[in-house]
């Protein structure tokens, strides 16, 4: 290919599949502190510190990510990638899976410019992920 054809050829389009990587190491990091009982419990008066140093089991701190992270669990479970705890199925809501899809473009929307690089590349890539999915699945429900 020379110069001239690579400079004409369409842009690659590139899929953000890092805010999945950044994601679990923040979980990873956290049940590393949580689990290192020699490590710096940190801030004893910051409630975050002390609520990831509580161990397994413990409430997660309030953060922009735990709450991102609440959005996307309870989409894919709409769309069956998780399956019920009580049952092991599978669950298929298209209704409710739009809907927790929709709360996260309303969240996107109203916190426009407030957020950091990361959290909004964080939102942006889980959005995508998620409208992707709906689409395929809705497609699938329909053929099927």
């Amino acid at each position: 290919m020379s110069d001239a054809d690579a400079d004409s050829a369409p842009p690659k389009i590139i899929i953000d599949d890092d805010w999945k990587a950044q994601a679990q190491a923040e979980k990873e990091k956290l049940a590393q502190k949580a689990s290192d009982p020699a490590g710096d419990p940190g801030d004893p008066g910051d409630p975050g510190a002390a609520a990831a140093a509580g161990g397994p089991g413990k409430i997660p701190p309030p953060t922009f990510e735990v709450l991102l992270s609440s959005f996307v669990t309870q989409a894919l479970f709409a769309l069956g990638a998780i399956p019920d705890p009580q049952t092991g199925q599978p669950m298929l809501s298209l209704e409710l899976a739009k809907h927790q899809i929709d709360m996260l473009g309303v969240l996107e929307e109203k916190t426009k410019n407030n957020l950091t690089d990361d959290e909004s590349k964080l939102l942006a890539g889980a959005l995508y992920e998620l409208r992707d999915r709906y689409v395929q699945v809705a497609n699938a429900s329909r053929s099927g």
